[in-house]
C-alpha cells in the first residue's frame, strides 16, 4: 500500500460514498446492487481507497463485510467528508447565479401576497409565477413549475411531493337555480341518486371519483350525462342548462359570477384541501420560504 501520506494519491470522494454503502449494508453484494455498480468493480475501487489510506478497512467474515478497527475510525470522517462536499456543491451553486422559483397555481387562486412576501424577503431572487388550468398540475413533476397551489386529489401520483395543507374547503352541490334541488338548504348524498353528474375528459379515477362521490353508499355509480366537459367553463354551462349537477369547491369564485347557478351545501362528504407542493427531492433553497409563506398567507378562508 501507499503511504496515507503521499501526495501523488487523489483521494477519490466516489470512493468514499463506496465505502459508506458497504458500511451501512454490511454485505458487498447488497452495497453494489444499492449503488447500481458490479460487485467486482465495487471491491477493486475499495481496494484504491485502502491503498490510498494505507490501511485495511474492511474484512470478509461469514456473517458478511465487517469494518475493522481503521474502518470505524475512518467511518465518521467518511460521512462529514461527504456531508461537506455536498454544502460546498451547494454553496457553489447559489454562489453562481442568484435563486430562481417558479410559483404554480391553478384557476381561481391568487397567489399575489405570497409572492409579494417571497419577493420581500428575497429581493435577490428571481420569483416566477405560472397560471395553470385546472388539469395542467403535472407541471410540477414535469419540472415546468417549483411550487404549485391547488387543490387535492392531484390527477397523478403524489407520494414523491412534499405536501402542506393550508386549509379544508367545503364541497358543495353547483345547480342551476331553476333546479329542483336549488331551493334546499342542504342535501344528502342519497339526494343525488338520479342526478347526472357532470365530468370532464381526461382526469384520473381517483380524481373523477372524488368530485362525482363515488363510490356511492349504495354502491351505484352516480349517473353521466352526456357530453362530456372538456374544461371547467363547459361543466358549468351543462349546469346552467339543467342537463346535469356538479359537485365543486365553495371557494371557487368563478361560480358566483353566474347569476344562473346557485350552491346547495352537501352534509355528510369530506372537504376538499387546499395544498401547496414542492418535489420531495427539490433542493432548490427558495422552497422552505414558499411553503412558509402559503401557510401565512393562504390558510384562512
Amino acid at each position: 500500500m501507499t503511504s496515507p501520506l503521499d501526495p501523488s494519491a487523489d483521494f477519490d470522494l466516489r470512493l468514499v460514498r463506496y465505502f459508506l454503502a458497504v458500511a451501512e449494508h454490511r454485505n458487498l453484494g447488497r452495497a453494489a446492487a444499492a449503488l447500481h455498480v458490479a460487485q467486482p468493480s465495487l471491491g477493486r475501487q475499495l481496494q484504491r481507497l485502502e491503498d490510498q489510506l494505507g490501511v485495511h478497512l474492511l474484512k470478509r467474515t461469514r456473517h458478511g463485510t465487517q469494518l475493522t478497527e481503521a474502518g470505524e475510525a475512518f467511518l465518521p470522517h467518511a460521512q462529514e467528508l461527504l456531508a461537506t462536499a455536498h454544502v460546498a456543491r451547494r454553496s457553489a451553486k447559489a454562489a453562481a447565479a442568484p435563486p430562481t422559483v417558479t410559483l404554480g397555481y391553478t384557476d381561481d387562486f391568487i397567489v399575489t401576497p405570497v409572492v409579494r412576501d417571497l419577493r420581500r424577503q428575497h429581493p435577490d431572487a428571481d420569483i416566477r409565477t405560472r397560471h395553470l388550468r385546472w388539469n395542467d398540475t403535472t407541471a410540477l413533476p414535469e419540472h415546468r413549475v417549483d411550487a404549485l397551489v391547488s387543490r387535492l386529489p392531484f390527477p397523478f401520483p403524489a407520494d414523491d411531493l412534499h405536501v402542506t395543507v393550508l386549509r379544508d374547503e367545503p364541497r358543495v352541490l353547483v345547480v342551476s337555480t331553476e333546479h329542483p334541488l336549488s331551493a334546499k338548504d342542504s342535501v344528502g348524498v342519497a339526494d343525488l341518486a338520479e342526478e347526472p353528474v357532470v365530468p370532464c375528459t381526461g382526469p384520473t379515477t381517483t380524481w373523477r371519483e372524488f368530485w362525482r362521490l363515488e363510490p356511492r353508499p349504495d354502491g351505484v355509480p352516480a349517473p353521466l350525462t352526456p357530453p362530456l366537459a372538456d374544461s371547467y367553463e363547459d361543466k358549468l354551462e351543462l349546469v346552467a342548462e339543467g342537463q346535469a349537477v356538479a359537485v365543486l369547491p365553495l371557494g371557487d369564485c368563478r361560480i358566483r359570477t353566474r347569476p344562473d347557478l346557485t350552491t346547495v351545501p352537501i352534509e355528510g362528504i369530506a372537504p376538499c384541501q387546499i395544498v401547496v407542493a414542492t418535489r420531495g427531492d427539490d433542493e432548490n433553497p427558495l422552497l422552505p420560504a414558499v411553503h412558509r409563506a402559503a401557510v401565512r398567507h393562504l390558510s384562512a378562508a
